[in-house]
């Protein structure tokens, strides 16, 4: 646990997944060889170091899932969002470990 970042399981991150994608989008902050092994199918690759570039791309109105290989760099994530403004960013526990892990499905990363 990362102190003052909300964070969800892998279990709880499946159900909102197959109940209802639209009120939140996956971003994966790991890098790009790191995503092209293997993502959560629709995760938006969007490595650590480009967030500060690219997080006028990202809603501020949507749940965002940061998404890496152990949660850290999520976190990281998480944090400078928050400090940006923005109130609903979640980090996935674990990271692709505990994805993985949890049997869940892994897929190809979206083009960007």
């Amino acid at each position: 646990m990362y102190f003052n970042i909300k964070e969800i399981e892998a279990a709880e991150l499946a159900e909102w997944i197959e109940a209802d994608g639209e009120h939140f989008k996956i971003v994966d902050v790991r890098e790009m060889n790191e995503i092209f092994a293997g993502t959560i199918e629709g995760a938006e690759p969007m490595p650590l170091a480009t967030v500060p570039l690219k997080m006028n791309e990202l809603e501020k109105d949507k749940t965002l899932v940061l998404i890496c290989r152990s949660g850290a760099r999520s976190a990281q994530a998480c944090a400078f969002l928050q400090q940006q403004g923005f109130d609903n960013v979640v980090n996935l526990r674990g990271g692709m470990f505990a994805w993985a892990g949890a049997g869940k499905p892994i897929s190809l990363p979206m083009a960007s």
